[in-house]
């Protein structure tokens, strides 16, 4: 039996009755980090064996496991914090096991997602989870420019020393649309901070340096971005020219919204002026 069990988030305290009892129960723990779960399994009294199982193993790790696992033993998958398998270890192992037979068995619990749409005030009733974003500005633009007209609300998460580019990028993509930053949800320095994306890049712009893990949710894209708009390159193209910009400017524009190369839009500018 493989039980995926979700840990805290932050807070030791946020673990379910039943997810304490699993992990008492089975024979090993396969965990992202053992010293990280050894932390928790102590904190609770705790004392089973542990085996790693981290991103840059756990393709090689898996096969060994389910032989494990069809041999009779009785096995949690844990990560450092939240749920397996979601932005973090967990889908090679859980794979494997179906297709060994293997019974798979969630034992839900904290989530930094729910989390932040619980305290958010604003809709979202339905949402997209993105996760982390590229970290170089091209593919992280091109990421958030097919979101412009998604009506639902998007969460993010996002590692501290980036946030301010992210903000920077999801406001000139997106607009400065309303959102909310949760900083060490349920941890001792746990931050709500709400306001527009510029206002959040400016208030977080003073701090010296931003510390811990963040999770984002921005409103969806409202009813007029949803309806209108050009759906294609060239419609962009020809939306901006009909403003009156210069092609090298609207090529800057365009690329910098959808992540495209300058040169490249710039060329089909041309080659589009050309043939109308």
């Amino acid at each position: 039996m493989l039980y995926v069990v979700a840990t805290p988030i932050g807070n030791l305290e946020d673990i379910t009755v039943r997810a304490l009892r699993v992990l008492r129960e089975v024979d090993v723990i396969a965990a992202e980090d053992t010293r990280h779960t050894r932390v928790l399994l102590a904190h609770h009294g705790i004392q089973k064996p542990t085996t790693s199982y981290y991103d840059a193993v756990e393709r090689a790790r898996a096969p060994a496991l389910v032989e494990r696992l069809q041999s009779g033993v009785r096995m949690a998958l844990v990560t450092d914090a939240g749920t397996p398998g979601v932005q973090d270890p967990g889908y090679h192992l859980v794979r494997g096991a179906v297709a060994a037979g293997v019974p798979v068995v969630p034992v839900p619990g904290p989530s930094s997602v729910t989390a932040i749409v619980s305290v958010a005030g604003l809709p979202a009733e339905r949402f997209v989870f993105e996760g982390f974003l590229p970290t170089r500005p091209g593919p992280r633009a091109v990421r958030l420019a097919a979101l412009v007209r998604e009506p639902r609300a998007l969460v993010f998460l996002e590692a501290a020393r980036r946030l301010d580019a992210f903000l920077g990028a999801a406001c000139d993509i997106l607009g400065d649309r309303p959102a909310v930053v949760g900083r060490e949800l349920t941890k001792r320095h746990e931050e709500v901070l709400r306001g527009t994306l510029g206002e959040l890049r400016a208030h977080l712009g003073e701090r010296d340096r931003v510390r811990g893990e963040v999770t984002i949710l921005i409103a969806g894209a409202p009813a007029q971005v949803v309806s209108a708009g050009p759906s294609t390159l060239d419609d962009e193209i020809r939306a901006a020219l009909q403003t009156g910009q210069s092609l090298r400017d609207a090529a800057v524009a365009i690329a910098r919204r959808t992540g495209c190369a300058r040169r490249e839009v710039y060329q089909r500018a041309v080659r589009l002026t050309r043939r109308e």
